[in-house]
């Protein structure tokens, strides 16, 4: 069974994350790359710079930025590519989906979780 979790890259490394993924396609600011404890970095599956602009982290935006999203995960192919190559790690060992945005709850690293697990079932 996939094993999938996000987390906040500034969150401490840990060994059990397995498989870390950054999603975001801007590189999270005060991070060194060694400390970053990456496995890949996956700036392909993140979100449009245009649809992210538009977001722009602002909760109330939250819904249309997932609906527009979702669109983007299931019709760009290489969000789609970058989505199955994912899910098979996943189905070999645990994955993170590591992302920057102080919103642990309004952010786009939820939305792909959430597509990644669609997947699995």
């Amino acid at each position: 069974m996939a094993e999938i979790t996000i987390k906040r890259v500034y969150d401490p490394y840990e060994e059990a994350d397995g498989y870390r993924v950054l999603v975001d396609r801007l590189w999270p600011r005060g991070i060194k790359k060694e400390d970053a404890h990456l496995s890949a970095w996956e700036k392909e599956v993140a979100p449009s710079s245009e649809l992210r602009k538009s977001f722009n982290h602002k909760p109330e935006l939250f819904g249309i930025f997932r609906e527009k999203y979702l669109i983007e995960l299931r019709t760009q192919t290489d969000k789609i590519h970058k989505m199955e190559e994912l899910y098979e790690i996943s189905k070999k060992q645990k994955l993170t989906l590591l992302y920057a945005a102080k919103d642990t709850v309004n952010n786009h690293a939820i939305v792909l979780l959430e597509e990644l697990l669609r997947k699995v079932k």
